[in-house]
């Protein structure tokens, strides 16, 4: 997992999650509280909200990419950049902060690098072939959104496979981060596509790049806990906010800066320890890593072997006939994996090929096996 700087403030493995207020020149955006289209108005919400509640990126949204909205030429957008090369260039602080353009136009961006952004947050993700190379030549950090190549339909796909490709195709700079576009995208993408690829979020981890995610008052999220009311949402994201960083977001984009701030910090302190070395070699340990990220890994790496042999399951069978108990304890041992015995339970693990030699072996033996060795074959299915 490489380490991007955005503005002298690393991102990545081993270093706190980042967080990302939403600072919006676009008058059009559905957020109301977001918006500010004076210069004025901007430098205070930056100065007095944003930058005093803890973030450490400002992302300055020059149009929404909400379908709602129209789409705006790049005319717009330039003229929109004036304002915001002046909001930061005001902007009176001692903190550390960087300072990220959202656009889809690489004539844009490269406005905005010459003026001083740290940061290009490409919600088309690379539908401006211009982009990268634009990137690349100021040496700055860039954030890919999954998008189809349509610079007018930012984030319109549906399933994590199409996001996967998407953010494949045109490859990355060394400063890439990478964003899975979660949100509604109207008929593209529903709500289960949402929980679906929010529960697989470590697989974006294969590609060995931080990660942002934007989930803040989302409607996929709001439905979850009946809260419809994008002003009823702050519990929801907050929720979402500390599954995202333990598993292995770095920045997590948001409307509610300080709450954020709070619970991605323990959700990063009290989860999962990500070993990282870079003295002579870099190591970082991935963890819960499942059969699906496994093979994710291996694709975009020309691996070989069987992703099963990579990635483990594990159970805990109760109320089990002691003669059934003794069948699967044998079968387990016989298939290479780890088990043990308690008080009336049993507890096995072993990688997903292992466990299931074990289904097969127990399966038929009873009718208590059979059930047991159903739960093992789904589990390994819904890794695969």
């Amino acid at each position: 997992m490489r380490t991007v700087d955005v503005g002298g403030i690393p991102v990545g493995d081993g270093h706190p999650p980042r967080i990302m207020g939403v600072l919006n020149m676009s008058v059009e955006s559905n957020y109301d509280p977001s918006v500010h289209g004076t210069p004025e108005q901007a430098v205070a919400f930056a100065e007095e909200e944003l930058i005093a509640e803890g973030a450490d990126i400002i992302d300055v949204g020059l149009q929404s990419s909400n379908p709602k909205n129209d789409w705006l030429p790049p005319e717009v957008e330039l003229e929109r950049l004036d304002k915001a090369l002046a909001v930061m260039d005001a902007v009176d602080t001692d903190a550390e902060v960087a300072w990220s353009i959202e656009t889809r136009y690489s004539e844009v961006a490269e406005r905005a690098l010459e003026g001083g952004f740290d940061l290009v947050n490409d919600v088309c993700g690379w539908a401006d072939p211009k982009m990268p190379d634009v990137c690349e030549d100021h040496d700055a950090a860039v954030i890919k959104m999954a998008s189809p190549p349509d610079i007018k339909s930012p984030g319109h796909l549906k399933t994590i496979d199409d996001v996967f490709e998407a953010l494949q195709r045109g490859g990355f700079t060394d400063k890439t981060i990478i964003d899975p576009a979660f949100g509604g995208w109207y008929d593209e993408k529903t709500y289960e596509d949402n929980w679906e690829m929010f529960r697989r979020l470590r697989e974006f981890r294969a590609f060995g790049r931080p990660i942002v995610t934007a989930t803040n008052r989302e409607d996929f999220l709001g439905d979850i806990a009946d809260r419809p009311d994008t002003e009823d949402q702050l519990p929801v994201s907050l929720a979402a906010a500390t599954m995202e960083v333990e598993r292995g977001a770095h920045i997590i984009r948001t409307h509610d800066v300080a709450e954020t701030r709070d619970v991605a910090l323990v959700a990063h302190h009290l989860g999962d320890d990500r070993v990282v070395t870079d003295e002579e070699a870099r190591v970082v340990e991935l963890t819960g890593t499942t059969r699906r990220e496994v093979e994710r890994s291996m694709t975009l790496r020309d691996g070989t072997g069987d992703p099963e042999e990579g990635a483990t399951l594990s159970f805990l069978v109760g109320e089990l006939p002691e003669a059934d108990r003794e069948a699967l304890v044998a079968a387990t041992e016989d298939a290479g994996g780890v088990v043990g015995t308690g008080d009336g339970d049993c507890y096995l693990t072993g990688t997903v090929a292992t466990l299931r030699r074990v289904a097969a072996a127990v399966s038929g033996r009873s009718e208590e096996l059979s059930t047991v060795a159903g739960e093992i074959r789904a589990a390994a299915s819904r890794h695969a």
